[in-house]
């Protein structure tokens, strides 16, 4: 269905907020200004601000949403004959491989990771992401797998298939500040990739394959 102009609109409104609150953010720092100045910048009030980003943070960090179920989504698109775990590093070396902005490789990375270093309330708010894209990936293992309610292998799993994506974009963000070249960085990260799978098990990079059951009834 075509979108409509009030939809429109309040999208448009999102973004010009969320674009005025990333350009004083990056230009004087998370800590340094406030929803107020924010909210006056781009020509709204305050209660409009909180109405379309409940924290602060949301203002800075507003693409986290498609971040939380990024690893669940890749699990269940992996291919025929594909694991949870191996569909999870194809999709890693992938967008790796294209220097893909999706993961952080592109110029102006750098600024941004920058800012959330320096700030306890940005560095917070990326934890409990990670917890959020965790749990996800944790009840998506679960289904897939045909898991008992009581079966500790999905938690396991995700555990370690969450690991793969923490490091690499952990990986990334470092050499970015460091003042990496996204093209180089890649490079570098493609071989961290390699030298992770090598760490995995069977068990894990044998787990939830798709059109094999992996839990048969006993």
């Amino acid at each position: 269905m075509a979108e409509g102009l009030r939809e429109r609109k309040k999208r448009q409104t999102r973004q010009g907020i969320s674009d005025v609150a990333t350009g004083l953010f990056l230009e004087r720092g998370f800590e340094a200004v406030t929803v107020a100045e924010v909210a006056e910048a781009a020509n709204v009030s305050v209660n409009t601000v909180y109405n379309y980003f409940p924290a602060k943070e949301d203002l800075f960090l507003d693409r986290s949403r498609g971040v939380v179920d990024r690893l669940s989504r890749w699990v269940r698109g992996r291919r025929d004959g594909e694991s949870a775990a191996r569909a999870v590093l194809r999709e890693l070396r992938e967008e790796v491989e294209t220097v893909s902005p999706r993961v952080g490789l592109m110029d102006g990375y750098a600024r941004f990771m920058k800012v959330v270093q320096d700030s306890p309330a940005l560095r917070s708010r990326m934890w409990a992401i990670g917890q959020e894209v965790l749990s996800d990936l944790e009840r998506t293992l679960r289904e897939e797998a045909g898991a008992a309610d009581d079966d500790p292998l999905p938690d396991l799993i995700a555990g370690q298939i969450n690991w793969l994506h923490s490091t690499v974009m952990d990986g990334i963000g470092r050499r970015m500040v460091a003042g990496g070249v996204p093209a180089e960085v890649s490079r570098e990260v493609l071989v961290l990739l390699d030298e992770m799978e090598d760490l995995l098990g069977e068990k894990v990079l044998g787990y939830a394959v798709r059109g094999v059951e992996a839990h048969p009834p006993v």
